[in-house]
This record gives C-alpha cells, sequence and structure tokens, in this order.
C-alpha cells in the first residue's frame, strides 16, 4: 500500500468507492469519469506503480485480473455483446492513477483503433 495513492485509499475504505466486486487480490469499482455505460475499474489490492513494474510473481494476479473482467462481463449481462479491457502504461498512454488498473468498458460499441 502507497500513503499517497488514491486506489490505496479507496480499497482500504478511507476514500468510498461503489465496489462491485472485491476479494482477496483485487476490488472493482465504478469509474467516476464513465466513457461507456458500463465502465468499471479493477484494481489489485497489492499496490503495483505501472505495467512495467509487474513481474512474473504477478501473472496469476494478472490472470486473475482478466477472469474478474469476464465475470462482472457476465454478472452485467455485456458479456454475449463484447466489452473491452484496456490498461494505460505511462502518462502519454493516459495513466493518471500510479497504481495499475484495469477498464472494463462496455455497453457501446467500441471503434477501432482506440484513440
Amino acid at each position: 500500500m502507497s500513503d499517497n495513492c488514491i486506489f490505496c485509499k479507496i480499497i482500504s475504505g478511507e476514500i468510498p468507492g461503489k465496489f462491485i466486486y472485491q476479494d482477496d487480490y483485487v476490488v472493482a469499482f465504478e469509474d467516476l469519469n464513465p466513457q461507456a455505460p458500463c465502465h468499471v475499474l479493477i484494481v489489485p489490492r497489492k499496490h503495483i506503480r505501472t505495467t512495467l513494474d509487474l513481474t512474473t510473481a504477478d501473472n496469476e494476479l494478472v490472470g486473475h485480473i482478466y477472469q474478474v473482467a469476464g465475470k462482472i462481463a457476465h454478472d452485467q449481462g455485456f458479456a454475449d455483446d463484447g466489452f473491452r479491457v484496456v490498461n494505460n502504461c505511462n502518462e502519454a498512454a493516459g495513466q493518471t492513477v500510479w497504481h495499475i488498473h484495469f477498464h472494463l468498458l462496455a455497453g457501446r460499441d467500441m471503434i477501432w483503433p482506440p484513440g
């Protein structure tokens, strides 16, 4: 946990978040600035600054995150129509919170290539 990380504060309950899923490894909550009808952030409880900071010890965690994304898509009714999972790494890619997280987007047609 990082003392100045907003996601760590949400995970610990110091800042409220609308959790839609949580387990021993991740929490998922609604994005405050949704870019789709369904926009959920899936965040590992373990503080990892960027995708570049992942190690082989985190392989199971990343696989678990994708399984959670599928579960949420099913639970929210978007699995059959499709959904997108996005991870931004570093500033030029759009990362604004320095704790890895994955955006689950669904409920509208997604364009390709993305912005």
